[in-house]
């Protein structure tokens, strides 16, 4: 059988400008300076006492940080996804849970109603989101429905004008500190299809709560916690898009999400490596540095290969997602391959410090529990790999 494997059009190389742009250039200047000022002081306090900085969210969204892919008449940064892939790695490299807390906010909350709100809603939410004055949260995980969400239990039912929904989401970052959520709902039978939709649910509506923050082995002072809907009443001016649309819209979320947690294991790849590269030009052994001994050159070799590959996956998915082509296979690949490469190279540096690398005192050991989220979060390895392998079979069969 003759096979033809269609891919999308790229430039003459890769799609990819290897010269990062300016916007690029300013945006992780200016990163690494609001970092060192109000991030790095105080990170491993907040790690400890699962704080969630909430100043500092607010403070993102001044820099406009919060609202990197809203469009200007919106509030946002009206940028694309190369600046906004370029944000969060410097962000990760400081702090994964501010990472992470910035990319939620982004790619979920305010991206599905960026994605499928109509023009009433996206003036009225977006401009909130996009300047960080209200937190955004997303929905989907139930206790009993990881991957599994068309069985989710968490349901909405027609009430007059309006829904009624009963049941509860876990797993939610900004679960308590947020003024929005997004969140998917099944109203048909389990396990049909088209069976969710999603609805907006303001932070204050009646029955609608936080429930346990979760108590976390990385990701720390990125809230973590269960959200509560006891007989939640909301108009239908609350649904987004279509009824039986929700599941649907989940998944092209994800598609730009993956995207979003590749750029954060890369961050905090990179945060691992850099400190590696700093301690093993810095510790003596038998007279020189740790370095110059080949068993951690090596190691250190291996992380600069990964790293490498994992940013031009990430930014071609990035590029592809800009040009509006296809970006499921690719952003499933990124987000695998720089998750499962950020747990390797935390773990190496883990190594390379040795007995150090195992105290809070030295930076590493948080980047080894920071970065295990990545392989998770958005979707395990395992479902980017169904989703990889499901794609390629479209191209072949």
């Amino acid at each position: 059988m003759s096979v033809t494997i269609h891919e999308p059009a790229l430039d003459a190389a890769t799609g990819l400008d290897f010269a990062q742009n300016e916007n690029c250039r300013q945006i992780a200047d200016m990163v690494q300076k609001f970092g060192a000022d109000h991030i790095r002081p105080r990170l491993m306090e907040w790690d400890q006492s699962q704080e969630f900085p909430i100043e500092v969210m607010k403070a993102l969204g001044k820099l406009g940080l919060l609202g990197v892919l809203v469009p200007t008449e919106y509030g946002g940064s009206g940028f694309g996804y190369e600046e906004y892939v370029t944000a969060i790695i410097e962000l990760g490299k400081i702090c994964g849970s501010i990472g992470l807390s910035m990319a939620a906010h982004n790619s979920l909350c305010t991206g599905h109603i960026l994605q499928f709100g109509n023009e009433s809603q996206k003036r009225k939410y977006l401009p909130l989101l996009a300047t960080g004055e209200w937190i955004g949260a997303w929905g989907l995980t139930e206790p009993n429905t990881g991957s599994d969400s068309g069985n989710m239990l968490t349901v909405a039912e027609r009430d007059g004008d309006g829904w009624r929904i009963n049941g509860a989401k876990n797993f939610i970052t900004h679960g308590k500190s947020g003024d929005v959520a997004v969140v998917m709902c099944r109203t048909g039978e389990k396990r049909a299809k088209n069976n969710a939709t999603a609805f907006i649910v303001e932070k204050g509506t009646p029955g609608f709560s936080a429930g346990r923050k979760e108590d976390k082995l990385g990701m720390r002072a990125s809230e973590t916690t269960e959200l509560i809907f006891d007989n939640v009443y909301v108009s239908d001016e609350q649904r987004l898009g279509e009824v039986g649309d929700g599941f649907k819209q989940a998944m092209k979320v994800l598609d730009g999400g993956r995207i979003s947690i590749a750029a954060l294991s890369i961050g905090i790849a990179k945060g691992a490596y850099e400190a590696c590269l700093k301690y093993a030009a810095e510790r003596q052994q038998f007279d020189k540095p740790i370095l110059q001994f080949q068993a951690v050159a090596f190691k250190i070799a291996d992380m600069a290969v990964e790293i490498q590959a994992a940013e031009l996956l990430t930014y071609q998915a990035a590029y592809l997602k800009n040009q509006g082509l296809p970006v499921t296979k690719i952003s499933a690949m990124a987000k695998y391959y720089a998750s499962e490469a950020a747990v390797r190279i935390a773990n190496e540096a883990v190594q390379i410090f040795g007995g150090y690398g195992y105290i809070k005192e030295f930076p590493v050991e948080k980047y080894y529990r920071d970065a295990k989220l990545c392989t998770i979060g958005e979707g395990t390895s395992e479902i980017q790999q169904l989703v990889i392998s499901r794609e390629i079979l479209k191209e072949v069969l």
